[in-house]
């Protein structure tokens, strides 16, 4: 296998946008491109990723309309079926991010989003423990290949200015999924006993046939690149290629898959220390998202199913909307590790208050303030690492580990909320508030030593490293470079 992979001509065209280009550039049209790059991709990626959260997590409603008593579950087996997912969903996540263009990434997400929708719908009709766990471990392992592949995805198209409100769309498609599942698996729940079937099975098959939909159609619905996208003109897409090359560090070579890129990666400290700070993120994201009714029903054991799930809406909305305005400001000021400590400590406190020995109400609102960080603190460093590995190889074997890492804790979080702690759930609560003062202690680390290593090159403190190098030498070293400056 060679050193370098081809990639779309845009990218790998040997003529790069000059300074005279950047000068030329007319900023009203590139708003106007922006706004038309979100009206083609946002809506699409957002599906695919609502439907990806839905199928993986219904697990959750599906237990509240019999899934455990139909298939014989007893124990920790439920926990289970649910952390077994993560197994093959964080081993594909690397991989697949690494064939992405080589493979096409219409193709490939189209593949493993169809591949995902029939073993989802196949799940609604499982009999027994053994079935279940083939089923959870079979969408993990084609699942897992969809958000980082969709994160590294969103870099094809838009600069890193840009990129956190987008990868924000995402998490709205999570929060979506998160409200609107409950609502869609009350209605469905009211299909119990049609064809001799129970309301858990209906919810899984009735969800899942959608994703069949999108797969087949996101083949054509997702451009390889712009200058593939049936929906530019030529003009917008020589703007394009303008707008990456703008970027200190995004070079002809850099938009290559070069394997030495990979090792680079892979040998990257601050890589790792994203990493285990996305781990402590997603201890609360999985844990929140699937056991949040558990969480809602513990408080007032009185509740009934749809009132549970009515409750859980105000949440995953206030989770929405906090993400977005913080999302905006962050690409807005170029600012990370500010918003990502400042809201995962919101959330610090939302557990705390879950935690004491207050009244139902005082459990209630600790809800809405860990929703209130959830997405912020899991989100923005999705957008923070990428922007500040502009060499395509390293940039996608980053977020790969990123999100490998980070989703490890999903198998640890299933076994956070086990019945017999109910209903105050005290040590899952514990693990999950310690879990998100870690990632924020690692982030602002990270914030810290970036403002750092920026002031260090602004004052020319590291120029001694480029000394006699061309500038285009001096561009190919991406963030290693004095004059690439991080987003902090």
């Amino acid at each position: 296998m060679t050193d370098i992979e081809k990639t779309p001509s845009w990218q790998g065209s040997p003529s790069r946008p000059t300074e005279a280009d950047e000068a030329e550039i007319d900023y009203l049209a590139e708003k106007k491109l922006v706004r038309k790059l979100d009206c083609f991709l946002i809506p699409v990626v957002m599906l695919l990723y609502l439907l990806s959260f839905l199928d993986r997590v219904n697990i959750g409603n599906a237990k509240l309309y019999g899934l455990e008593k139909d298939l014989g579950l007893h124990g920790n087996q439920f926990q289970v079926a649910v952390s077994i997912l993560f197994v093959t969903y964080i081993l594909s996540e690397l991989p697949s991010n690494l064939v992405l263009k080589k493979l096409r990434p219409s193709r490939w997400i189209s593949f493993i989003t169809t591949a995902w929708g029939i073993i989802a719908t196949l799940t609604g009709v499982t009999q027994n423990y053994a079935g279940l766990v083939v089923c959870r471990l079979f969408l993990g392992a084609v699942e897992g290949g969809l958000f980082p592949g969709l994160a590294v995805y969103l870099t094809f198209f838009y600069t890193k200015r840009e990129l956190a409100l987008r990868i924000g769309y995402l998490f709205v498609s999570a929060a979506l999924a998160g409200a609107c599942g409950g609502l869609l698996a009350f209605a469905i729940g009211h299909m119990d006993g049609i064809s001799g079937q129970h309301g858990w099975r209906w919810i899984m098959i009735l969800e899942g046939l959608p994703t069949l939909v999108i797969g087949v159609a996101s083949w054509r619905l997702l451009p390889d690149s712009p200058e593939t996208a049936y929906f530019l003109s030529p003009s917008e897409k020589s703007l394009m290629a303008i707008r990456h090359g703008r970027q200190s560090g995004y070079t002809t070579s850099a938009s290559e898959f070069h394997w030495r890129d990979v090792r680079a990666g892979l040998k990257d400290w601050k890589i790792y220390a994203f990493c285990v700070g996305q781990f402590g993120a997603d201890t609360m994201l999985y844990g929140y998202s699937t056991f949040l009714p558990t969480i809602i029903r513990g408080i007032n054991p009185t509740y009934s199913t749809a009132t549970v799930q009515v409750l859980t809406i105000p949440c995953y909305a206030l989770g929405v909307i906090s993400y977005l305005l913080a999302a905006r400001l962050s690409d807005h000021q170029q600012r990370r590790g500010m918003y990502a400590v400042l809201f995962g400590l919101i959330s610090a406190v939302g557990y705390a208050m879950l935690m004491s020995n207050s009244s139902s109400g005082v459990h209630y609102a600790g809800c809405f303030l860990v929703a209130m960080g959830l997405y912020v603190v899991v989100g923005l460093p999705l957008a923070w690492l990428p922007a500040n590995n502009p060499r395509y190889g390293k940039r996608t074997t980053a977020t790969g580990l990123q999100l490998t890492v980070g989703n490890c804790s999903g198998i640890m979080a299933s076994f956070l909320y086990p019945s017999s702690e109910g209903p105050r759930y005290i040590r899952g609560h514990a693990v999950t508030l310690a879990m998100v003062c870690w990632a924020c202690l690692v982030y602002g680390f990270m914030w810290f030593y970036f403002s750092r290593v920026n002031a260090r090159r602004a004052r020319g403190e590291e120029d001694a490293k480029i000394s006699g190098m061309a500038d285009e030498e001096v561009a190919e070293l991406g963030d290693s470079s004095p004059r690439f400056m991080y987003t902090i």
